[in-house]
């Protein structure tokens, strides 16, 4: 099938899992020709039809509970219970068993896409995998007032990041949400918030098109904001033919070496779609790179490839069965893997350029 075929049976199957925000919608196609790093975020199902044939001889890989649709831009800060700051993957909308090397290929292929990406040949992999083999011998959080200060430089929310935070809650379009999504809504907030208000929000790659409402609140002298966006199965199990009893989206973000938000939940809608609730501030919120990509450097990608082993990690006896496979593997393999992927992406970014309407 062609990206444009499949697009077509995805949004289909989309919609008779939540009610899709048509106009979301048609700004993810329009933004899906920007260039091939916004399009492989926008199109998890695409890869997840492609990937076994594209990199065949990764199919044998020991199988664990994935992230899916990991890249360079799925890394973001939370509190976590104890309220330290915490870095790491925080989007788990696509988790599923797959083997484990698609989550590697794809970081890296999400690196060699990048705009103006200055590291993105054999080094790149090669960072990748040196620190995802230090996740595996010694897998955790990484916790940002403590054993991984260094990354604080990278993520900080300066003054102008705080302004700009504020400034697109406040340029929110009001909403309407059910009633029991207002109950829902409120009851993620602190007790005895006030002048509540609700509202729609527009964010993501792949997630555009699925409904997200926000509601903000005074508490204490100052707002507070959380979200809820629409939880559908993952595309992997969709584009697979499986039907899921339950979404593994908490199994991840709560896994035996992380150290979760405590705010972020899943909750049904009473309409039949699971929605996650999380908090949303300015210093508890997704890394968008922007043009910073171009300046990443050897220890962010080691941090990422050694997150990403952490989240593996969890899935018991899977740390022995893929550290043996990666020994077994050629040198350079995850490079070629990469690139691969990046070129079959590259190929259907430009025939979505020149054919879709």
């Amino acid at each position: 099938m062609s990206i444009l075929e499949d697009t077509e049976a995805y949004e289909s199957w989309l919609a008779t899992q939540c009610e899709v925000v048509e106009k979301d919608l048609a700004r993810k196609h329009e933004r899906m020709r920007k260039n091939p790093f916004v399009f492989l975020r926008a199109t998890y199902y695409r890869w997840a039809r492609r990937i076994e044939k594209i990199c065949t001889e990764l199919v044998d890989a020991p199988s664990v509970l994935c992230v899916g649709d990991i890249h360079l831009e799925n890394f973001g800060t939370w509190h976590d219970a104890d309220g330290r700051w915490v870095w790491g993957v925080n989007d788990f909308d696509e988790a599923a068993v797959m083997p484990y090397a698609f989550d590697l290929v794809r970081l890296t292929a999400s690196i060699q896409l990048a705009p103006q990406m200055k590291m993105a040949g054999h080094d790149a992999a090669d960072a990748i995998l040196e620190g995802y083999r230090e996740g595996l011998r010694q897998p955790g959080p990484a916790l940002l007032d403590e054993q991984e200060i260094w990354i604080r430089s990278y993520v900080k929310c300066a003054d102008d990041c705080r302004r700009k935070f504020w400034k697109d809650i406040e340029a929110l379009k009001a909403a309407n949400p059910s009633p029991l999504m207002r109950k829902l809504l409120i009851a993620s907030l602190p007790g005895k918030a006030e002048e509540t208000a609700f509202f729609r929000r527009t964010a993501g790659g792949g997630s555009l098109g699925r409904p997200r409402f926000v509601v903000v609140a005074t508490w204490r002298g100052g707002r507070v904001v959380r979200e809820a966006k629409a939880l559908v199965a993952s595309a992997w199990d969709w584009s697979h033919g499986k039907t899921p009893q339950q979404h593994k989206f908490l199994d991840l973000s709560t896994g035996t070496y992380r150290s979760p938000d405590p705010y972020l939940r899943v909750e049904p809608d009473g309409a039949g779609t699971n929605f996650v609730f999380r908090r949303l501030s300015a210093d508890s919120r997704k890394i968008d790179l922007d043009d910073d990509a171009a300046n990443l450097k050897h220890e962010q990608l080691r941090a990422m490839g050694a997150d990403l082993a952490s989240v593996h990690a969890a899935t018991r006896d899977a740390g022995g069965a893929i550290t043996a496979d990666l020994k077994a593997r050629r040198r350079g393999w995850l490079h070629e893997s990469a690139r691969a992927a990046r070129e079959a992406i590259e190929k259907d970014f430009d025939v979505w350029c020149r054919k879709a309407g």
